[in-house]
């Protein structure tokens, strides 16, 4: 088995909000700025963290997860990136421990070591007991450092740091900087694409935060780590001559560059088209509707009717079609959106959906379809209502209640998950080519 070294640091929190992601960009940014080659993989299954982070590094950014992509998966990337990289960041989900798996179990899996970002205002000792308690949950891990973020003098970085134990050093100290925040909205960051021009003032200011604060010197410190390459399946040619169409624009955007790759690598040719501005289809066999933001987007989504007509033609004649969240709410008769404004949409499915402010739904869920078992995740803040019986249901993760509901209309499927397609190659084939793969 081949193997490669590369220094990596994974950037940690204890809960959300503390600076995760503006600060491993910033590290990227500045890194990169210095010349070096920085490959960066985000915890868990997030779309928007990534989009930043790879505007950031100028590197392609993979999402990592235990669960949904599989031990063997993860291992491969980090040990490709490590072959070509000067540094591998990876940021962590949520609090440490949260979550199964979660980023302290992705960490101690490959040995990586972990910086604590914490976001300091209001405490000082109290900071340094946290970050003490959390660096000694577990013994099969190892931490490098802390990073306040929000530190706000002199006095209050040396409280923190003369409170800290010799075995956990203060690695940075940040003051609070509205130069450097990056723009959010209601399922989490804005997307990269409409705020690049933003984004890049961002980028710059916080690589020059970091730099002032001395942190990516501590960085010179970290020993290598030594990543090995997995027994990876070789992905068979099921999709050869397939022609995808995808719908890509502001609206629809949530999509895992890896999904990409694997139907490229099985053969089928990719085809983007945007459902707010071309008035059709491109020539394609079959259709993937992946989520995003149509609620933002309903009423130019809903004017424009050659497309809607086109997409509604494409499911009477029965092409494959796979909607996925956003999508899904597309293929439905309505949406509502937040200001309670309803606009008709493509009619694939009975059924409506609506938006529902600040509650909704989240977690990892398996899809039993019959094609085989997915994996992937539910991330929405709507419902919808009134629509079919569904043909199964996600099994959640570590619960016995259903998950979300599955729908099956001649040969659309539908449903608020997203799916990570390397966890089934083979079933991921047959929804878009269900006649090539009972003869394969």
């Amino acid at each position: 088995m081949a193997s490669a070294h590369c220094p990596a640091l994974f950037l940690v929190a204890p809960a959300s909000g503390q600076g995760k992601t503006t600060i491993t960009a910033a590290l990227a940014r500045l890194l990169t700025r210095q010349g070096k080659v920085v490959r960066v993989f985000k915890t868990g299954p997030d779309y928007l963290d990534p989009q930043i982070l790879e505007q950031a590094s100028g590197q392609p950014v993979e999402q990592l997860d235990l669960w949904m992509a599989g031990d063997a998966w993860c291992q491969q990337k980090l040990y490709e990136a490590a072959k070509e990289a000067d540094l591998i960041l990876i940021e962590g989900a949520m609090g440490m421990f949260d979550g199964t798996p979660s980023s302290a179990d992705l960490a101690a899996r490959f040995n990586i070591p972990i910086a604590i970002i914490m976001d300091v205002k209001g405490m000082a000792q109290t900071a340094a007991a946290i970050a003490t308690g959390l660096a000694n949950f577990r013994s099969d891990i190892t931490v490098a450092g802390l990073i306040a973020n929000n530190c706000s003098t002199e006095r209050h970085r040396e409280l923190i740091e003369e409170a800290l134990p010799d075995s956990l050093p203060l690695l940075a100290s940040l003051k609070t900087s509205d130069e450097v925040a990056l723009p959010e909205r209601h399922l989490g960051l804005v997307q990269a694409s409409e705020v690049a021009d933003e984004l890049e003032l961002r980028f710059s200011a916080g690589a020059d935060w970091l730099e002032q604060s001395g942190f990516s010197g501590a960085l010179n410190g970290f020993e290598e780590v030594c990543f090995e390459s997995a027994d990876i399946a070789v992905v068979e040619p099921l999709l050869t001559n397939i022609r995808i169409g995808i719908a890509k624009d502001v609206a629809f955007s949530f999509i895992y560059d890896a999904n990409i790759r694997l139907l490229q690598a099985m053969g089928a040719s990719v085809h983007y088209f945007s459902p707010l501005a071309d008035d059709c289809l491109p020539e394609v066999d079959a259709l993937w509707l992946p989520g995003g933001y149509p609620e933002l987007h309903v009423e130019a989504l809903s004017k424009n009717k050659p497309m809607l007509a086109a997409i509604k033609a494409a499911h009477q004649q029965n092409m494959p079609i796979l909607a996925e969240c956003g999508g899904f709410l597309y293929c439905l008769e309505s949406l509502t959106d937040l200001n309670e404004e309803q606009y008709p949409m493509a009619g694939l499915l009975d059924g409506h959906g609506a938006m529902r402010g600040k509650r909704g739904c989240q977690g990892m869920q398996s899809l039993p379809l019959p094609e085989g078992e997915l994996r992937g995740h539910a991330h929405h803040r709507s419902r919808s209502h009134e629509t079919p019986e569904p043909i199964a249901y996600g099994k959640r993760q570590r619960h016995a209640a259903n998950g979300e509901s599955i729908y099956r209309e001649k040969q659309l499927t539908a449903s608020y998950l997203h799916v990570f397609f390397p966890s089934n190659p083979r079933a991921i084939a047959a929804i878009f080519n269900p006649k090539g793969i009972l003869n394969a």
